[in-house]
């Protein structure tokens, strides 16, 4: 979705006022409509469904494909509802599974990545886990319109998340793990393209070193976690065991290993929930 202020402070003042479940109902109308025309945006998808899943049958890659966009326009729509999201709403809608992963990451006071991808709801999962009282801290993307940027930012910290912004965000990154608080990276685009090339799926493309770099540069903790949708429109949020890894001195070589780990996460949770994992865009350019 291209950055549209007015866009974003309309769903803003129909998410308060609407009905979750009727929100949810428009947005998905609303999606429909958009993948009639979304000529661009499908054709990537399909390429990339494809690249996950070489033998499928493109009429169920289709039907992923349908589904994908009517999951992003339900998660734009949880993004609007952020001031609805409470302590009784995570009891009553969100399911956490090793949830102590993330204590005991802590406990080595060392700092924690936090690592998850473009998939399931991660503006959600980090909401949920500085309600929860952990100490979070979040690396964005800026916008070029700031208004909206400012938009994004506003709903994140309306909910107890510190945002630091991608540019020049390394020194800032490597103090709040030094104070041992978690630092949440989404590791799946290579913004900068200044990354490292991993194997990905059986495809050559380049991943951000940035979570690697910064555990081997402070020994902080890498904990990969999604948080996921339901049929039912609730959520799951996994959380993964902190990835184990010894320094050896070779830096190359020590985070193409440390990638490595936590691409074969990706994989996982990517082949089980393909139409939650929202790349619009061709992801292998070979």
């Amino acid at each position: 979705m291209r950055d549209n202020y007015l866009v974003y402070r309309i769903g803003l003042s129909l998410a308060k006022i609407l009905p979750l479940r009727l929100g949810y109902f428009l947005a998905v109308v609303i999606s429909d409509l958009r993948y009639c025309f979304a000529f661009k945006d499908r054709a990537a998808v399909k390429e990339n469904l494809q690249v996950i899943f070489p033998e499928m049958e493109l009429g169920a890659i289709k039907r992923i494909r349908r589904s994908m966009f009517r999951n992003f326009a339900k998660y734009l729509v949880d993004f609007f509802c952020f001031s609805k999201i409470n302590q009784a709403y995570i009891k009553k809608k969100i399911q956490i599974k090793n949830s102590e992963n993330f204590d005991s990451a802590l406990s080595r006071k060392k700092g924690v990545i936090a690592l998850t991808a473009h998939l399931g709801n991660w503006e959600l999962g980090g909401v949920v886990l500085a309600l929860l009282g952990y100490p979070l801290w979040a690396v964005v993307l800026e916008h070029k319109d700031k208004r909206v940027n400012e938009f994004f930012i506003n709903q994140r910290e309306s909910k107890g998340i510190k945002v630091i912004p991608l540019g020049g965000a390394a020194r800032q990154c490597i103090k709040v793990l030094r104070e041992n608080k978690i630092l949440a990276l989404v590791g799946d685009i290579d913004f900068v393209e200044s990354g490292l090339e991993v194997d990905f799926f059986g495809r050559k493309t380049t991943l951000p070193s940035g979570p690697s770099v910064l555990a081997l540069n402070t020994g902080a903790v890498i904990v990969p976690g999604f948080l996921v949708r339901n049929p039912d429109d609730s959520f799951t949020l996994f959380v993964e065991r902190p990835l184990e890894y010894q320094p050896t001195g070779d830096k190359q070589k020590d985070c193409q290993r440390i990638i490595r780990e936590y691409v074969a996460i990706f994989e996982k949770y990517i082949r089980r929930y393909p139409d939650q994992w929202y790349m619009f865009r061709r992801f292998w350019k070979e």
